[in-house]
């Protein structure tokens, strides 16, 4: 034999002895191993982060004890001894959030329906109320003189020098009390008139009465004024900063509105219960105004929308529709209806802006506010034939010289931070490229802006430090993976939710500058689940068949063999993001994964059209065809497995739950030919009678685009089943309801369908909570795809 030939087959042998062992020594997953309660099984990641006012203290929920609740933990800033806060000391310690006066001295927050101010330096609390009735929102008053804060609807103002309190607001239900002077007809006028004539008596009283109505209204000039709402709520009350307006919106909600129930069967009364839930997509919705309340004129006014730019303009995809003259001459006419956010006023306090969308999630518009004329100036509109992403309160503010305002806008593809000055209109981008602002803040000075882009990959999420008016982007932190920060008071340290591939989320303290030493405080997972060598998942991209690049997770066996079978695995919520390099929310699904890896199995998690964190083109991809091209990006993926990965092509099956349920029902009934066996879990099936928020920012509303309802529903296509169908599905599911399998199921029944089955979960909402509903549902999924993908494995 010759010696390459002799060390080729001594190689061979060293490594089949080496993978030999490497299967001896892996510990064994198994389905009852990985759906049990994970708070004992992999331990419990650190959550709700905060520090402490000073900045000394870190506190956060945590639970390495294994017990039925989480605690609250805390570790000092620089050090990392963890230490747990007894119930005498978290009784003392200050409720986390609520607001702040400009120079961060005090913070106003609300605990149990009351409202405390604490002086940040010394920690010295004082409640300002302690009522039956609830207290919420409060606010610094411009001045900082005052406190505001609503109470039954209406808005209060607390002094903090006198501590006396006065009404700003009157909002009263029903109409407004007809003065029974104004509705007397001409006889009775005279009537009266005679009386008062003849009778002294009748002159007296009512010379009583007209003295007691002037008084009644040189009181009432101190009060505010009486604004009656019928059949409407109010709700976002501002003050502006010289106190002369109060704005409101006033939302009216729809009349005899249909909500879904959910029947409950198994209850503590023995009776079956109804579950109220929702309406259902294209059944009305609320609509809004936008009130005006000038209180040196004791006037309330309506503010107009009618004159936005596009504010009449017809969607496109009803443009091509035909209709009659009358129908037509009405939708000309018809001006969108808007949802509006604000005003915010600049720091100095003289001038305001306001944000419009429009109900079809089609437009949004900034505008410059004058509440003195109700003058609206746009400033920026952003429009999208598909719809827009966001862009309500949260994502707009002032620049420190009251001139600018920045917001986030997709205008160029990718959220990004721009600006605009209010007296020019001149727009500039602060960030550009192809990755996504995630999240961001002023800092303190006002000198610059803390961000969080995926501007690395978009599977990785990391800090960044940037000047105010745009600029080079420090970046802070530099693990490979997800960051989740919560920067200290003084800005001077960070507490960071970290977690990679293959690593739950975990506490890490750092100094907020690059190239920080990041130190880990909290080690939470078990020595069980340390145990198993975790699959790092591979992040790879493949070509879709339109040309463009799709992001996934690939899982492959140590030794896999030719012509082996494969799953793909489809993530819910449609946008949402799970190719990526952190420790996905579909933990479960990365375990069962690395357990069907350890059969033999290739595994593929695909970011489709329409996932998070590619931009909008990417996320309006499914726009009117929910299953058309975030499928095909499966079925390409199906192919990739095949050209690059050598997997037998009628092996392969796919599976997921709610948007990935419904991934595989269109995957199974339309592509029969790429997928011998499928897993729906709690899956849409016919998006007419989903939620509206989310379904009609996609296909519209089913009166007016039945078409993109049709083509996007899997029970329209049930008669292309052939291969094996596994759904499973919650009984008391109240966001897919339990009626939408049902419907299908008595579908399949009709079209004489044989290779499938239904199990119900009597007990479940949408995400499942019982170990043992989990542990029934994978069962089924891993006995689906051995019997159907993979008869020949040892069993």
């Amino acid at each position: 034999m010759h010696t390459f030939t002799r060390s080729l087959v001594v190689g061979t042998l060293t490594l089949f002895s080496f993978l030999q062992s490497q299967a001896q020594t892996r510990p064994m997953l198994t389905v009852d191993k990985i759906m049990q309660d994970p708070a004992q099984w992999i331990g419990t990641s650190p959550s709700n982060i905060y520090w402490s006012d000073n900045g000394k203290q870190v506190y956060f929920q945590w639970n390495p004890e294994k017990a039925r609740r989480d605690s609250l933990y805390t570790v000092q800033a620089g050090s990392e001894k963890v230490s747990k806060v007894s119930a005498t000391d978290r009784k003392k310690l200050f409720t986390p959030g609520g607001v702040f006066n400009q120079k961060r001295t005090m913070r106003l927050y609300e605990r149990g329906g009351d409202l405390f101010l604490m002086n940040v330096k010394d920690g010295k609390l004082r409640q300002l109320t302690k009522t039956v009735e609830r207290e919420s929102s409060p606010a610094f008053a411009f001045d900082e003189q005052e406190i505001t804060y609503v109470k039954d609807g209406n808005l209060y103002a607390w002094n903090l020098a006198s501590g006396q309190t006065r009404q700003l607001t009157d909002f009263r239900k029903g109409r407004k009390p007809v003065d029974p002077e104004l509705v007397k007809d001409k006889q009775d006028r005279f009537l009266q008139a005679q009386q008062v004539e003849l009778l002294q008596i009748i002159q007296k009283r009512e010379e009583e009465r007209r003295q007691q109505r002037l008084a009644q209204k040189e009181t009432a000039r101190n009060r505010p004024k009486e604004i009656y709402i019928e059949d409407k709520s109010v709700d976002n009350i501002i003050l502006s900063p010289d106190e002369r307006f109060i704005s409101y919106r006033l939302v009216t909600r729809p009349a005899n509105g249909k909500i879904a129930q959910v029947p409950n069967y198994v209850t503590s009364s023995g009776y079956t219960e109804e579950i109220p839930t929702r309406s259902k997509v294209g059944d009305d919705q609320a609509t809004y105004e936008l009130g005006l309340y000038d209180t040196r004129l004791d006037t309330t006014y309506l503010v107009s929308f009618k004159s936005l730019p596009g504010i009449q303009d017809k969607p496109g995809y009803l443009k091509d529709q035909k209709q009659s003259k009358a129908d037509s001459a009405r939708a000309a006419a018809e001006v969108r209806k808007v949802m509006m956010f604000g005003p915010y006023y600049s720091p100095d306090g003289k001038k305001s802006v306001l944000v419009a969308r429009s109900h079809d999630n089609k437009d949004r518009w900034i505008m410059a506010f004058d509440p003195t004329t109700r003058a609206l100036k746009v400033l920026d509109r952003l429009h999208d034939e598909a719809w827009i992403n966001g862009y309500g309160s949260g994502e707009i503010g002032w620049m420190p010289d009251s001139e600018n305002v920045w917001f986030v806008s997709e205008e160029s593809g990718y959220a990004h931070l721009y600006t605009v000055n209010t007296t020019t209109n001149k727009k500039t981008a602060l960030t550009s490229g192809k990755f996504e602002v995630l999240n961001l803040q002023m800092s303190q000075d006002k000198k610059y802006w803390y961000l969080t882009t995926n501007q690395v990959h978009p599977g990785e999420q990391h800090f960044y430090r940037m000047p105010l008016k745009g600029g080079k982007m420090e970046q802070i932190t530099r693990m490979t993976g997800g960051h989740e920060v919560t920067m200290s008071p003084d800005e001077k340290n960070l507490a960071i939710r970290y977690s990679y591939s293959n690593k739950p989320w975990e506490l890490y303290l750092m100094e907020n500058k690059p190239g920080a030493k990041p130190v880990q405080i909290t080690k939470s997972t078990t020595a069980e689940f340390n145990a198993y060598p975790w699959r790092e998942p591979e992040v790879i991209t493949f070509k879709a068949a339109d040309g463009a690049d799709v992001h996934a997770r690939v899982y492959k066996p140590e030794n896999a063999r030719a012509s082996g079978p494969a799953v793909i695995f489809v993530h819910g919520a449609g946008y949402l993001q799970n190719a990526h390099k952190w420790w996905s929310t579909y933990f479960r699904e990365y375990m069962f994964h690395n357990l069907l890896v350890d059969k033999g199995y290739t595994v593929l998690d695909i970011d489709y059209r329409g996932s998070a964190g590619y931009g909008r083109d990417w996320r309006t991809g499914i726009y009117r065809h929910m299953g058309g091209k975030d499928l095909s990006d499966h079925v390409d993926g199906a192919k990739m497995l095949v050209e690059k990965y050598k997997v037998d092509p009628k092996r392969i099956g796919i599976y997921g739950g709610s948007y990935g349920g419904f991934i595989t029902l269109m995957a199974m009934f339309t592509q029969p030919d790429v997928f011998a066996a499928g897993a729906a879990l709690r899956s849409v099936t016919d998006w007419a009678h989903y939620n509206h928020g989310y379904t009609s920012n996609i296909l519209n509303e089913p009166q007016n685009d039945s078409l993109a309802y049709v083509r996007s529903s899997p029970i329209y296509f049930a008669e292309g089943l052939k291969g094996a169908l596994l759904m499973c599905h919650g009984m008391v599911d109240t966001n897919v309801h339990f009626q939408d399998i049902v419907r299908l199921s008595q579908r399949l029944i009709e079209l004489k369908k044989e290779n499938w089955e239904l199990a119900v979960y009597p007990i479940e909402d949408h995400g499942f909570v019982e170990p043992s509903s989990w542990t029934d549902e994978y069962k089924r999924i891993l006995k689906l795809f051995e019997t159907n993908l993979n008869p020949s494995a040892p069993k």
